[in-house]
């Protein structure tokens, strides 16, 4: 199949449902976007991280069928990343509270929403954001990761989550706060 930007996931969906050849389409679409989301929740490296995104994509493929059309693919394949990086974490006797890159953008992201200072060099920036976000629990720092730096909707962080949208609202408010929090107590001035 050609991988037309301009198909839409569910229709890739059904095409794959039909010739399995067609999943690529889906494989190349999300690989990039997943990897880094892996990488920025759970802090792994390289190799452990392409093991979750694999571990993703099967588990995706071999459920394939019983995704409900009516939800998002993103928020569903996001979903399964999320409980595959967790399972990978919990698998390993030490892991440590590591954070993945950010790119400046994401970066500025985090940084506009929680209205810090954003004069700071970038590099600077950048070590400041990791360091706060690497003293989160592990739920506030992922739930910031999908909003401000996935871009993920209240919907989509809800699917993702398997959390009512409430409480995703509640615990965005609750991260951002303990974000300043953190960095207060870190000593860190943005």
């Amino acid at each position: 199949m050609d991988c037309n930007p301009n198909t839409t996931d569910q229709e890739i969906v059904r095409l794959s449902l039909l010739d399995k050849n067609n999943y690529s389409c889906l494989i190349e679409r999300y690989e990039a976007k997943l990897t880094r989301y892996i990488k920025r929740f759970s802090g792994l490296g390289d190799d452990s991280a392409q093991d979750v995104l694999q571990n993703t994509f099967i588990k995706a493929y071999k459920n394939l069928n019983d995704f409900d059309q009516t939800l998002k693919f993103s928020s569903w394949i996001y979903s399964i990343a999320h409980n595959e990086t967790i399972s990978h974490i919990r698998s390993q006797k030490n892991h440590g509270t590591n954070i993945g890159e950010f790119d400046q953008e994401a970066l500025e992201n985090i940084a506009s929403e929680l209205k810090l200072e954003t004069k700071a060099e970038a590099g600077l920036l950048k070590e400041k954001v990791k360091k706060v976000l690497a003293d989160l629990s592990p739920d506030y720092r992922e739930i910031l990761i999908l909003s401000f730096i996935e871009q993920k909707d209240y919907a989509e962080i809800s699917d993702i989550l398997s959390k009512p949208m409430g409480t995703v609202a509640s615990q965005i408010s609750r991260a951002k706060k303990q974000f300043l929090e953190k960095a207060n107590n870190l000593g860190i001035k943005f």
